[in-house]
């Protein structure tokens, strides 16, 4: 079996700015800045007043849905504000402002010593839902709804996702080198609550050094570590699990429609953390890079620092910064300032130069194809556009599985004509109407 999945696109991966930088530990700035909202699903409800004195891991937001996942103090000190503050994916949202007293103590009895594989099942999957996980690639779909498949769905495969294919980021390839017992951990915990025996780590074949950290950590397990050819877009769930098991997830449908849950190797460090040391997500790895940051490099940063503090430790610009992206280019959001902070699903913040910015003018489609070429999901973006553009965003939902794309932006990237694909699908299903 070939273990590739249709379309795709080879931009060159960058990642030597940062690939053989140790992960540094940011200091807790003076204030942190916490969203009730850093995940896919229902907001947080405030768990705390003005004045309030906090510890660190303490339950700052609560989840009341389902989907949802808590917020933690991410250090020690007193809530100055509960307000609206900007939010790199939301615009705005509803955060927790808290000053730090520079103790940085931690909430009652926390950290804990557990042995995970003597600890119930169903006790694991709370700990990992009070613990407020999430994907941390960037998706930040609560992790604990992922391990509790609906009824009916019957899993019995899991891959962990090594793939980090988006250009530059290189935070989940240092994980895996320089903690891959802490991440085989939370895939074990993981297939344990799952039930499922099948395990696997994909891992594209230009992160060698990866590889050969992984298949130590996991020899003796029932994890098979696999190796993949690099090509974009290789992380997302839909196409790995095609790359890995050859299965492929109907349209409208989810990985568990074909027996497989998908999780990130940051997603996986947290989980360990979580379940056998009672560590809520307070903090994160994530990447700082692009030819405008004086000091690029992998970082953890504590979730609530803003994007101010973490590049002032990078010690600032070393050119005027053309484009500030949090993420990647391919998928990544541009920021208009520095003021928003570091939230659970930040894998990185990019700081691109002048020259790296393509700004050839857009034009109209030449319907030459090639977007139809690398789409990976097998629709055709290129149609899709015209109708965001048109404004018929039911035709595109209706009749060309508009809901399918994952707006990886592999299209754009191929397209001569410079189309802003994406954002137009982005467009069209914001303003389409669910199916009835």
């Amino acid at each position: 079996m070939k273990r590739t999945f249709r379309g795709g696109v080879h931009p060159p991966d960058n990642k030597h700015f940062t690939a053989d930088k140790p992960i540094e530990v940011v200091p807790v700035p003076e204030r942190l800045i916490i969203p009730l909202r850093q995940h896919i699903g229902a907001p947080c409800r405030p768990k705390v007043s003005v004045g309030d004195l906090v510890k660190r891991g303490q339950l700052i937001g609560e989840a009341e849905a389902f989907v949802a996942a808590s917020v933690h103090a991410s250090t020690s000190g007193v809530i100055m504000e509960i307000a609206d503050y900007p939010h790199p994916v939301l615009g705005q949202c509803p955060s927790v402002v808290i000053e730090s007293d520079g103790k940085d103590e931690w909430d009652s009895n926390l950290p804990l010593q557990r042995d995970w594989r003597t600890m119930d099942l169903e006790e694991m999957r709370e700990i990992v839902r009070e613990a407020g996980i999430v994907g941390m690639g960037g998706a930040t779909f609560p992790t604990h709804v992922k391990l509790s498949p609906p009824e009916g769905k019957t899993v019995d495969s899991f891959i962990l996702n090594g793939a980090e294919c988006e250009p530059y980021l290189t935070a989940d390839y240092r994980l895996m080198i320089e903690q891959p017992d802490k991440v085989v951990t939370g895939v074990q915990i993981c297939m344990a609550i799952l039930g499922v025996d099948n395990g696997y780590v994909a891992i594209e074949d230009n992160k060698p050094q990866a590889v050969t950290c992984m298949r130590e950590a996991t020899a003796n397990t029932n994890i098979e570590v696999v190796v993949l050819p690099a090509k974009y877009p290789q992380g997302a769930e839909k196409n790995l699990i095609k790359a890995v098991l050859g299965r492929e997830v109907p349209s409208g449908g989810l990985p568990a429609d074909v027996g497989v849950i998908v999780q990130n190797v940051g997603t996986m460090a947290a989980v360990s953390e979580a379940v056998e040391s009672g560590i809520p997500l307070t903090e994160r790895v994530m990447t700082v890079t692009g030819r405008a940051i004086a000091r690029p490099g992998n970082f953890l940063v504590r979730i609530g620092t803003q994007l101010r503090d973490v590049v002032k430790f990078c010690q600032g610009f070393s050119d005027a910064p053309d484009r500030v992206i949090v993420g990647g280019p391919m998928m990544g959001l541009a920021q208009v300032n520095l003021e928003v902070p570091v939230i659970k699903g930040t894998s990185g913040l990019l700081c691109l130069i002048a020259d790296d910015v393509d700004r050839r003018p857009e034009r109209d489609c030449i319907r030459c194809g090639r977007c139809v070429e690398a789409c990976p999901m097998g629709l055709v973006p290129s149609a899709l556009s015209i109708m965001g553009e048109r404004g018929a965003y039911e035709k595109a939902r209706s009749e060309y599985n508009l809901l399918d794309c994952v707006e990886c932006g592999s299209c754009v990237y191929r397209c001569p004509a410079k189309r802003n694909i994406v954002h137009y699908i982005k467009l069209a299903k914001l303003l389409s109407t669910p199916k009835r």
